[in-house]
């Protein structure tokens, strides 16, 4: 071996060093938390598919949220679980929904905690669909009227930023235009812009009831085997509004995340999804992987892959182990 040749495991030799020549960093500045919110009082039911999440009514959810500004998480995505649903998932844009509700009584006991509000129907909606139905389909135009209200309705709660998560073609444009037409000039959007009809969705549907009724998304949510559709997605999000675009879920998608990132430069955020938190945890409970170790290099990639924000259920699991400061 030539004297002067490059050896690059001097780099890797001591831990210190390792730390000093890495590329990517994950802060707990770039996550966010998602919670669910139900009705009631003193309800924290565990998600049996997503251990170690449950469904929180507010007063729950409120010790949540204090817990999680106190780890340094800048913001949480709320969804909710209405108590009665209808063909239009009118709970959704009502002003005392459970969303409106939790966000209000989140600001008023944490107000430096980002609240961002998820804009679907899907969890209100009878039928389980993301969009009004007609004749057995979802239809998009009829739909933007309602998800627009919906965003105002919990911009007007208070929430922090909206984000469109129905893929509806339109929806950003008709909820930047009703935000405007509201006054709430001021509030973001980030949009679900690449979301893809995904089996990782799975243990979110049981948190969230939201299973559709009949059929399935495919029809709206894009096919998982398209890259260059997503980009023109993104494209169409940002023209018509949209402040913070997403990829959805993140880890079968790390070469969205990446093209996403090189080809736009914008804020860019993905989402992590319940089937990635369950597939690690369940390993984890078997002993079949270290779930700790396994957390932060799946979070790791999805930032090393060019996302900003890294939107995940592990968000306070990550947050104090990046607070520990120890490597993992």
């Amino acid at each position: 071996m030539p004297h002067a040749m490059f050896r690059p495991r001097r780099l890797r030799e001591k831990g210190l060093l390792r730390r000093l020549v890495r590329e990517t960093a994950l802060g707990v500045h770039d996550l966010v938390y998602p919670m669910f919110a139900v009705h009631g009082r003193g309800v924290r039911e565990p998600i049996a598919s997503m251990p170690g999440q449950f469904r929180l009514s507010i007063d729950e959810l409120m010790r949540e949220a204090k817990d999680v500004a106190g780890l340094g998480i800048p913001a949480v995505l709320v969804f909710g679980l209405p108590d009665d649903k209808d063909a239009r998932g009118s709970e959704a844009y009502a002003d005392d929904g459970i969303v409106q509700q939790a966000v209000r009584a989140v600001k008023d006991t944490v107000p430096d905690l980002l609240v961002i509000t998820d804009v679907c129907l899907c969890q209100y909606t009878s039928h389980g669909h993301c969009g009004v139905v007609e004749d057995g389909t979802v239809k998009n135009d009829p739909s933007l009227e309602l998800i627009a209200r919906v965003a105002v309705s919990q911009a007007e709660a208070g929430a922090d930023m909206v984000a469109p998560s129905d893929m509806m073609d339109g929806r950003v444009g008709a909820i930047r235009e009703a935000l405007d037409e509201a006054s709430l000039v001021e509030v973001p959007i980030m949009a679900y812009s690449a979301k893809y009809a995904s089996s990782f969705y799975g243990p979110f549907r049981d948190a969230a009831d939201s299973t559709p009724q009949f059929g399935d998304r495919r029809s709206y949510q894009m096919d998982p085997a398209n890259a260059t559709e997503a980009m023109r997605e993104i494209a169409l999000d940002l023209d018509e509004g949209a402040d913070i675009v997403m990829v959805k879920p993140a880890l079968p998608y790390l070469d969205v995340i990446s093209r996403a990132k090189s080809e736009f430069g914008v804020p860019l955020a993905a989402y992590s999804v319940s089937g990635e938190y369950a597939m690690i945890k369940a390993a984890g409970q078997l002993g079949w992987l270290d779930e700790r170790r396994a957390m932060m290099e799946a979070l790791t990639a999805i930032r090393r892959a060019g996302a900003d924000i890294v939107i995940t259920y592990f968000a306070r699991e990550a947050a104090r182990l990046l607070a520990d400061g120890r490597e993992v």
